[in-house]
C-alpha cells in the first residue's frame, strides 16, 4: 500500500506570522525592558546598516513575482505545482525567509529595537525547523531527483550553511 503525499508542506504555522510575532514581541520587550546596544551606535552607521539590510524586503517581492509568473502557489499552505529554480531561486532556495530575516535585522537597526536582534535567532530557528525543513521534505517527495539536484546546487539561504 503506497502512502499518499501531503497536498502541501506541513509547516507549523503560516510563515509570515513568525517574523510578525517576532517584531511585535521585540517591540514590546524593548518598551518594557529596554536595551541600549543599538542606541549607543553612531546614528549614521545605524541608519546605513539598517537601510542596507532592508534590501532584504526585495527578495520576497522578487520571489513572489517569479512564482506567480510560473503559475505556482506562493503560500506553503497550498500545493506547489511547479519547482521554480531560476531568478532569485537560483541564488537561494528560500528568498522569502532569507529576505524577511534580513529585513527584521534592518528594522532593528533603523528603529533601535535591540530585542529584535536577540529574537531574530530563535525566530530564524523556528522558521528553519518548523517551515523550511517541512517544505524541503515536501518538495523532495513531490519532485524527487529534480529537487535533490536543485538542493545540491543552490544554497538554502544566501550563504551556504
Amino acid at each position: 500500500m503506497s502512502e499518499k503525499l501531503p497536498n502541501h508542506p506541513e509547516v507549523i504555522v503560516f510563515p509570515p506570522l513568525i517574523p510578525a510575532a517576532t517584531i511585535l514581541l521585540a517591540t514590546g520587550l524593548q518598551y518594557a525592558l529596554p536595551l541600549q546596544m543599538i542606541a549607543a551606535m553612531d546614528r549614521t552607521w545605524r541608519v546605513a546598516i539598517g537601510g542596507l539590510l532592508m534590501i532584504g524586503v526585495l527578495l520576497p517581492v522578487i520571489g513572489s513575482r517569479s512564482l506567480m509568473r510560473h503559475g505556482t502557489n506562493i503560500s506553503p499552505l497550498a500545493p506547489t505545482t511547479v519547482l521554480v529554480t531560476e531568478g532569485v531561486f537560483g541564488w537561494t532556495r528560500n528568498p522569502f525567509y532569507t529576505g524577511g530575516t534580513l529585513a527584521m535585522l534592518g528594522l532593528a537597526f533603523l528603529f533601535r529595537i535591540d530585542w529584535l536582534l536577540v529574537l531574530t535567532i530563535p525566530s530564524a530557528l523556528l522558521l528553519h525547523f518548523g517551515v523550511v525543513k517541512p517544505e524541503e521534505d515536501y518538495l523532495g517527495a513531490k519532485f524527487g531527483d529534480t529537487y535533490r539536484h536543485y538542493k545540491a546546487a543552490v544554497p538554502r539561504y544566501l550563504w551556504p550553511l
